[in-house]
């Protein structure tokens, strides 16, 4: 039997680097889209016609209230039997855009209603459409004020991509699983998981801070460096 230090580094080690690429793979576009689709939601539910806001309310509804491991079960287990099929990567990164689009549309709704009335008056009047008043003044101020609350919920994203094992895209969890399975030394196999989850979010905890402080405004609530 292997030493802890041995099997560390010959059977953990190896097997998890591989999940991990496949973490990253997961994490990056789901991200990225998923903070996008919730701008576009979020701004949607401000500024839309009654109909739309109505609409795009109870997606948000919808998705905030379901858990996701239902949300991941439908779409990949679900959608078949009318005929939709997913590969298990598609399943994972579509639920987890939906999901993060969701949360997203919320932190940038109240940024957006924090925005005060006066400007874009002044937009109009400086002539300024409604459509360039909200893409070139509201939503950029908006995104900065959101970012904080947008980035607690990518280290949200960071955790529950997790999950994703269980549509059989087999990332950091799914490889960590197997692998305990096989060998019965789970405390040293989730220890190991828990560290490079740990690596992922404090990455990208300083990331968002970098970014934070390269958004900022001096003079505007946020901090120059």
């Amino acid at each position: 039997m292997l030493s802890t230090m041995d099997f560390f580094w010959e059977r953990i080690v190896p097997n998890l680097d591989k999940g991990l690429w496949l973490t990253v793979q997961i994490i990056a576009p789901s991200a990225i889209i998923g903070f996008l689709l919730g701008v576009f939601i979020g701004t949607l539910r401000v500024f839309g016609s009654p109909k739309i806001r109505k609409v795009m309310d109870v997606y948000t509804a919808i998705i905030r209230g379901v858990p996701l491991v239902v949300q991941l079960f439908i779409l990949y287990f679900g959608l078949p039997s009318i005929g939709i099929y997913f590969q298990p990567y598609t399943a994972a990164v579509l639920g987890f855009i939906l999901c993060s689009g969701a949360y997203h549309s919320e932190y940038i709704r109240g940024a957006l209603l924090s925005i005060k009335q006066g400007q874009l008056k002044a937009a109009y009047a400086l002539g300024f459409t409604r459509v360039q008043t909200i893409l070139w003044i509201v939503v950029p101020q908006a995104v900065r004020r959101a970012l904080p609350g947008c980035g607690n919920e990518i280290i949200y994203l960071i955790k529950y991509s997790s999950l994703a094992y269980i549509v059989t895209c087999m990332e950091l969890t799914g490889k960590a699983k197997a692998l305990a399975a096989q060998t019965f030394r789970f405390t040293e196999v989730f220890f190991a998981v828990g560290l490079y989850y740990l690596f992922l979010t404090t990455v990208a905890t300083w990331l968002l801070a970098w970014l934070e402080r390269r958004l900022s405004i001096p003079g505007f609530g946020g901090k120059s460096r």
